[in-house]
């Protein structure tokens, strides 16, 4: 999806400025955010990829002047709706207004510490061999798909060289889409400054992305 969030080569948004000893959250209520999306994203209802699809398709204008809670907020009462647990008057009222749809699964407070330690492996056994070694030559895909999707717009259609392979993963672009859980071969591909950005970029400069094996070409 090109949305606003695939900021990669855009202009006038001014330099990136780290604050120092930048706490975690800014707000308690941002602490809160967090939370809820870990314990409705254990629901199961929907998987990482499509919540962040969610989050890439608010309005642009509303992307770019939320901040990072703001949008993952957003995100999740888009998809709260969409799957419907919530209804927009029941956000817009901040009470119930009907019973509550139940979940299949509930993440209960004693397993939150058990679940995280554990995480959320997205290492899948592979069902061929890689199709590229380290080395390789590649050209990506040029695609503008209306679903989320990790090949950012500026690295589509760029020779690289495959730097690493980094074993068989789940496959985000049909993930967040809601489609059966398929997997591929995920790879490190290093990319030219000039090779992305054309004359004008620093000569010394290279861009390494990971890029899922249907994203790339031989070159």
């Amino acid at each position: 999806m090109n949305g606003a969030q695939d900021l990669g080569g855009q202009m006038g948004f001014g330099p990136v400025r780290p604050e120092t000893d930048e706490p975690i959250f800014h707000a308690e209520w941002e602490k809160r955010v967090l939370a809820i999306n870990v314990a409705a994203g254990a629901m199961g209802v929907w998987t990482i990829d499509g919540i962040r699809a969610a989050r890439e398709s608010l309005p642009p204008a509303q992307y770019l002047s939320s901040s990072y809670y703001e949008i993952w907020l957003a995100g999740l009462n888009r998809m709260l709706v969409e799957k419907g647990f919530v209804t927009p008057a029941e956000l817009e009222q901040g009470q119930p207004l009907a019973p509550a749809k139940a979940p299949k699964r509930v993440l209960k407070g004693d397993e939150v510490a058990s679940v995280l330690r554990r995480g959320f492996p997205y290492e899948r056994e592979a069902e061929a061999p890689a199709r590229f070694a380290v080395g390789d030559a590649v050209r990506t895909i040029m695609m503008h798909p209306q679903h989320h999707t990790r090949l950012p717009r500026y690295a589509r259609g760029k020779q690289g060289v495959i730097e690493r392979i980094t074993g068989c993963h789940v496959f985000p672009d049909t993930g967040a889409q809601g489609l059966p859980e398929t997997a591929q071969w995920l790879y490190t591909v290093v990319f030219t400054g000039p090779e992305l950005w054309g004359r004008d970029a620093d000569p010394t400069s290279t861009v390494s992305i990971e890029a899922w094996e249907s994203y790339l070409e031989s070159a």
